[in-house]
């Protein structure tokens, strides 16, 4: 009798967990599903004015953002500029101007999946795409033949050194490099995984801001507008539902790291890395060092110990100051 008690019990017990979970389960649904249907934060009126400063070119079947401003008379030289991940190609608000007064032609784009292009699901992202990617965008422009100037940040250092690898074996549509300036490029998220999955789809505003914040130094914060307006161009056309998608790259970088380090480690074209030390998802000195250890050919420029990961937002001029010094070394 008492193991009849016992089994009842049990019983018991294990139907109010089962119902207790598939109530919690049936709240889940609807509010994930009102979730995925929450409108896009208004653009702010600075985020606007980017996005109609630009132009979109056809790339695969897909709407790509770009931006391509004519600044300094008497010049020849051309700047690109490839962005990081999550974000966009207004990471370079603070620094376009003054390289507009020192270039040419300076062009941003927003990579597929990011930004003000389009952001297609399901797709399989990769950086060999982003690659071929910017490679059109030249080719678009008319820029084939032209010796160019690249920038990048982050998961734009990757799809450079992809650029970068290309451009050594001579294939066919590669860019002709004049110069590689590099800036914190690394991972935000160390390892892919179901949670990661999970949680850069159900990301808000809130947790997106917390994360960020995070690889910004404590006295070079974003303001309020700031926080937003990355969260906008995150938030358009969906994007946080390709997040999951746009996280393979780490997964490419460990596969492919032979064939892109060797890239950095055997060309011959002038390179630099800015960086700023502060940076949680490259920290000081490990990262440094062994980027001197790897690449000795290549200059340096380590900023102020209180700059983060996103330097050309935390500390533009000393963003500038380094690069135009490189610029002026060769």
């Amino acid at each position: 009798k008492a193991y009849k008690t016992d089994l009842n019990g049990a019983f018991s017990l294990r139907c109010c967990c089962v119902e207790w979970w598939l109530q919690v389960g049936l709240l889940c649904i609807p509010l994930v599903a009102v979730y995925l249907h929450i409108p896009p934060p208004q653009l702010s009126p600075a985020l606007n004015k980017w996005l109609s400063a630009g132009e979109h070119f056809h790339f695969r079947g897909h709407n790509v953002f770009y931006r391509d401003s004519f600044g300094a008379l008497g010049s020849s030289d051309v700047v690109i500029l490839l962005h990081g991940f999550p974000t966009s190609s207004y990471d370079w608000i603070k620094i376009w101007e003054p390289l507009t007064q020192r270039f040419h032609r300076v062009i941003a784009l927003d990579f597929l999946g990011f930004g003000f292009s389009d952001k297609p699901r399901p797709h399989k992202y990769s950086i060999f795409e982003q690659a071929s990617l910017v490679e059109a965008l030249v080719s678009h422009l008319g820029l084939g033949q032209q010796k160019v100037n690249l920038i990048s940040h982050d998961y734009g250092d990757t799809v450079a050194l992809e650029l970068l690898y290309r451009s050594d074996q001579n294939r066919t549509g590669r860019l002709n490099f004049n110069s590689l300036c590099l800036s914190n490029g690394g991972n935000l998220l160390k390892d892919y995984s179901i949670l990661s999955s999970i949680l850069t789809r159900l990301t808000n505003h809130v947790i997106f801001q917390k994360g960020i914040g995070e690889v910004f130094g404590p006295y070079t914060q974003p303001t309020e507008a700031e926080f937003w307006d990355m969260w906008g161009g995150l938030r358009y056309n969906d994007g946080n539902l390709v997040l999951d998608s746009l996280l393979q790259y780490i997964n490419q970088r460990l596969k492919h790291r032979e064939r892109w380090v060797g890239a950095l480690t055997s060309t011959s074209v002038p390179l630099h890395m800015i960086y700023g030390p502060l940076d949680p998802v490259n920290p000081h000195p490990e990262f440094i060092r062994l980027y001197q250890k790897l690449v000795p050919r290549s200059t340096f420029t380590i900023l102020d110990e209180h700059i983060s990961h996103y330097p050309q937002l935390e500390d533009p001029q000393g963003f500038l100051n380094a690069y135009f010094n490189f610029i002026h070394s060769f």
